[in-house]
């Protein structure tokens, strides 16, 4: 099982998470991973502004008056992660690559999910699928899933995220809250993470590291394109280097927030240097706020 000290690390975390989110907004910890499902529940009278679309033909048609179906709220929902440990994610600072950070938000995202009855699964992918684990309910469930991801050895440096959200969308046959946690360094994805935005409750967690964007200027250095296992040299000291390096980050960046804010999915940019936790209770904010 997972290191004692890891566990109490990634609980303070999610106490952390849970306490500021109960204390700074209304109602509870649960709504964070609210059921978007619905299911029948009962008919009643039809009552001057609802829905016309939620009459009950059947048994209006008895005579007894006009009724509407009421529903409820799915009280099972599946929390499913969706985690890139493609060899980019081993780029990082400070003793924390992209990597470590999203093992432990996916591990502290699982433990509050638990805590609210939902199941949670996990799909690891390079170019390929690297490790499934099955929706499942309970804490013993999460930990070994937990486990999974801490202990996974990837077989690819390469990425693919339209091949891992499509077999995602294969995977979810019910609608799902759907957690991706990437670099997002790759291309021809964006249509799929449409329709994944489209049929589940989609977040993204787009994980970075400042030398993505800012390399200190150090004259002509080799760069290790760790994915592709080839060295280039670059001129980290040139304006135009520094530029374009800039600028590919902030275009992919914006673009990608761009996208899913037009699809009413959550975005949040993650630095390897930065606490998390706080990127975390600001999301929590606005899904409340939904």
């Amino acid at each position: 099982m997972l290191p004692k000290a890891l566990l109490q690390k990634l609980r303070k975390y999610e106490i952390k998470i849970r306490r500021a989110v109960n204390a700074q907004m209304q109602g509870d910890f649960h709504s964070v991973f609210k059921g978007t499902g619905l299911e029948f529940q009962e008919v009643r009278a039809y009552q001057y502004g609802d829905d016309v679309r939620t009459i009950d033909w059947n048994v209006s048609a008895k005579g007894h008056g006009t009724f509407v179906k009421v529903f409820k709220e799915e009280k099972e929902q599946t929390v499913f992660f969706v985690v890139d440990v493609s060899a980019s994610g081993l780029i990082g600072s400070n003793k924390r690559t992209k990597l470590d950070a999203a093992r432990e938000i996916c591990a502290v995202l699982a433990l509050s999910a638990v805590k609210e009855s939902s199941q949670t699964g996990l799909l690891c992918f390079s170019d390929q699928k690297e490790s499934y684990v099955k929706p499942g309910k309970g804490d013993l469930h999460a930990l070994k899933m937990i486990e999974t991801l801490y202990r996974l050895k990837p077989v690819s440096r390469k990425t693919s995220l339209h091949q891992a959200l499509s077999l995602t969308l294969k995977l979810l046959k019910r609608k799902s809250v759907v957690v991706v946690l990437s670099d997002f360094i790759d291309k021809d994805y964006h249509r799929t993470l449409q329709v994944m935005a489209s049929r589940h409750d989609l977040i993204v967690l787009h994980l970075a590291d400042q030398k993505e964007s800012k390399l200190p200027g150090l004259g002509i250095i080799p760069l290790y394109q760790i994915e592709e296992g080839r060295t280039m040299w670059v001129n980290s000291s040139s304006s135009a280097f520094k530029n374009k390096l800039s600028e590919v980050f902030k275009g992919n960046s914006t673009r990608l927030a761009r996208d899913l804010s037009a699809l009413n999915a959550n975005y949040s940019l993650v630095y390897t240097q930065e606490d998390f936790s706080d990127k975390l209770i600001e999301l929590f904010r606005r899904r409340k706020r939904r």
